[in-house]
């Protein structure tokens, strides 16, 4: 993706915000985004704020609301959903586990899960088979990262008790991207509800939650929205909230009568919503995304994604001891590939070998590879330093001339 000079320039002045940037060359997006100065600053404001106004006083009550509603309509209007659909969590695992122990499962209940999901996801279903007595099976998406619907493969492995199906929109050890919406459709019409993990979504692909119509869809803000650790968000479905009930409970989703009593819950995300929690990262994730949205709209964003996703996959291809997982250009911000070598530590010794140059890549263990995660915010220039650095560290680990 070429840019005029004044996009570059409007591009370099984004990277100042970013302190990361200015002594690393950073491809870990999909592991943990850098966080800008100004969510930093925001804060440490936000902090200061808090201490004047005084902590637990009814000050401090109105103002963690405020900032609570500002961040939750935030994150609902990049996402095309209503503000109360907006569950606040702390990663996207523990939006998954609301949905996932918030089900009343019955024994023989099936749960379908694709074969890339992220390992923590899998080991939360086994954990409900040995409670509940429910029954999960994989479905082989993995193989359809270069041919094959699916669409259809998912559907041939439905089955007439499965109640959920788990799919993640990006996966997060190949980088397909599933066609969500059809996938959907499919599960709704064999009476299966879906639970979406978007670990790497949110932040890199233009969403529309609610065309999308997805019952449950899980994301945090500290990787492609590069916000801070801590805070993430569940979207339920407003058609899915009569099946899940809250599993842990605090005064956030309690609804109270006039004394205070417990009389239910509320009607809408906050009722998956325990206690207190650190109100300052609401402020700066909302910081960071205000700032992605300055340089330009998501689809623009995503569209630099993936100019600059297949000017690496492009130069990797032609390196005689890589295999790049894909056959044609990335589908989004992810690039996989391996290196063809006896060790079997090769990987992390390429990454090491890598970070000790400047360049923060990542390892995955199934399939076993190297992860590099493109955002908007790199440099065709990095792109070309991380190739040239990429051909030496291989020439002196394994003799690739």
């Amino acid at each position: 993706m070429t840019l005029s000079p004044s996009e570059h320039d409007h591009l370099t002045q984004q990277r100042q915000h970013f302190p990361a940037l200015q002594t690393k060359t950073y491809f870990n997006y999909g592991g943990q985004g850098p966080l800008p100065q100004g969510a930093i600053a925001a804060i440490n404001a936000a902090h200061y704020q808090l201490q004047e106004v005084g902590p637990f006083s009814f000050g401090a009550y109105v103002l963690v609301g405020q900032e609570t509603d500002l961040t939750r309509n935030a994150i609902a209007q990049n996402l095309q959903v209503p503000a109360q659909t907006i569950t606040l969590t702390d990663n996207v695992l523990t939006g998954c586990n609301i949905v996932l122990w918030g089900v009343p499962w019955q024994s023989g209940d099936h749960i379908l899960l694709s074969d890339c999901e992220y390992p923590a996801v899998v080991a939360t279903v086994q954990e409900l088979q040995r409670r509940f007595g429910i029954e999960y099976s994989f479905c082989p998406l993995m193989d359809t990262l270069n041919q094959g619907d699916p669409v259809a493969v998912m559907q041939e492995h439905l089955q007439p008790k499965t109640r959920l199906v788990i799919l993640s929109h990006v996966l997060w050890n190949t980088g397909k991207v599933l066609p969500m919406k059809a996938m959907v459709q499919v599960c709704h019409e064999a009476n299966a509800q879906v639970l979406v993990d978007a670990a790497q979504s949110v932040g890199v692909l233009p969403l529309n939650l609610t065309d999308l119509n997805a019952d449950f869809y899980a994301f945090t803000g500290h990787k492609w929205w590069c916000g801070p650790a801590g805070l993430g968000a569940l979207y339920v479905n407003p058609v899915a909230y009569d099946s899940l009930r809250p599993t842990f409970i605090g005064w956030r989703g309690v609804l109270k009568d006039d004394q205070g009593h417990p009389i239910g819950f509320l009607d809408d995300g906050q009722r998956f919503e325990v206690s207190t929690y650190d109100f300052t990262s609401l402020i700066a994730l909302r910081e960071a995304i205000a700032l992605h949205n300055s340089w330009g709209t998501a689809e623009e964003r995503f569209q630099r994604i993936l100019s600059l996703s297949e000017y690496l996959w492009q130069q990797l291809v032609t390196m005689p001891h890589l295999h790049c997982f894909r056959t044609t250009p990335p589908e989004c911000g992810l690039v996989f590939f391996q290196v063809k070598s006896a060790n079997p530590k090769i990987h992390s010794a390429v990454v090491q070998a890598l970070e000790k140059q400047g360049f923060l890549l990542r390892t995955i263990l199934e399939p076993d590879c190297i992860r590099a995660c493109v955002n908007y915010l790199t440099l065709e220039s990095e792109i070309d330093a991380l190739v040239t650095t990429l051909k030496t560290v291989l020439a002196e680990l394994v003799g690739a001339g």
